[in-house]
């Protein structure tokens, strides 16, 4: 096996709403803002290659949204998901499954693209099958009013269009080599993917630990739909991590790609920062 991280690009979303109830002067020491408040945040995917197997996990935000849309987010820094591919010697048609932890566009918009003439949407991946989990799914479906500007049902219909969608129903093994777990506290259903990689445990924590900032059990996002139990969830992940020794590999950590955890005095914290191909 081998692990290989993909950079889609960053977005710059609002310090305040990104770190909830926590004081700008507390947040801004480790995660800087600019003159308008916002931060800056990678959209980094992971590529699990099993030999038998290229498994992509998340693929960024994609590019067919309008100007107008993608002008919220102060996109920089954006490479396609197919460049990232190419420079691993990957092409999208070598994808066997892309694994989604949740339907969030920053997080699944490249899972479709525009036929050549633009007349239809289909999936970017023809090859895939595209693994969601079943509560997620039916979650971004029916929204509800508060995450409903976050569910672009043309990233996902598609797929159940093309018939590439296989529900994720359960906890444990899914693939060779990973498990996953499913969280309710940032969205109904998420889906965090544990990979076993050279006698090590990676856990890409997505929305569960969106950076090393987030550490500290009451840094969460005022995105959660359920605030309290994405503390509940977060204090027994990290206990969890710290006894196994996880590597915890991040998707919106501009500055770090992976940490391990210690603890101090002050609770569990980073203890490490480095990239995935030193693991």
């Amino acid at each position: 096996m081998k692990l290989y991280s993909l950079q889609t690009g960053n977005l710059k979303l609002d310090g305040g709403t990104m770190f909830g109830v926590i004081p700008k002067v507390m947040w801004s020491k480790v995660y800087p803002a600019d003159e308008n408040n916002l931060c800056n945040f990678a959209m980094r995917c992971l590529l699990v290659d099993t030999g038998e197997r290229k498994i992509l996990i998340e693929n960024g935000i994609g590019n067919k949204q309008s100007e107008k849309f993608f002008s919220n987010f102060h996109l920089n820094g954006m490479e396609p998901i197919e460049t990232s591919l190419a420079g691993i010697g990957l092409s999208s048609d070598d994808i066997t499954d892309v694994l989604l932890t949740h339907l969030h566009f920053d997080h699944c918009g490249g899972s479709i693209v525009y036929n050549t003439d633009r007349t239809r949407l289909v999936p970017a991946f023809k090859n895939a099958v595209y693994r969601i989990g079943e509560r997620q799914w039916n979650w971004a479906i029916n929204p509800n009013n508060r995450e409903k500007g976050s569910y672009l049902k043309e990233n996902f219909l598609p797929v159940k269009a093309s018939r590439q969608l296989e529900f994720i129903t359960k906890e444990g093994f899914l693939l060779p080599g990973i498990d996953v777990r499913i969280l309710n506290g940032h969205t109904e259903g998420q889906v965090i993917p544990y990979i076993h990689y050279n006698g090590k445990t990676v856990v890409f924590v997505s929305d569960l630990l969106p950076c090393t900032a987030y550490i500290p059990l009451p840094w969460v996002m005022a995105y959660d739909i359920m605030p309290l139990l994405s503390v509940q969830e977060k204090e027994a992940f990290l206990k969890e991590a710290l006894e196994n020794e996880y590597i915890l590999f991040f998707y919106h950590d501009i500055y770090h790609e992976c940490c391990n955890l210690k603890m101090t005095d002050k609770g569990i914290r980073e203890k490490e920062t480095f990239s995935i191909n030193e693991v």
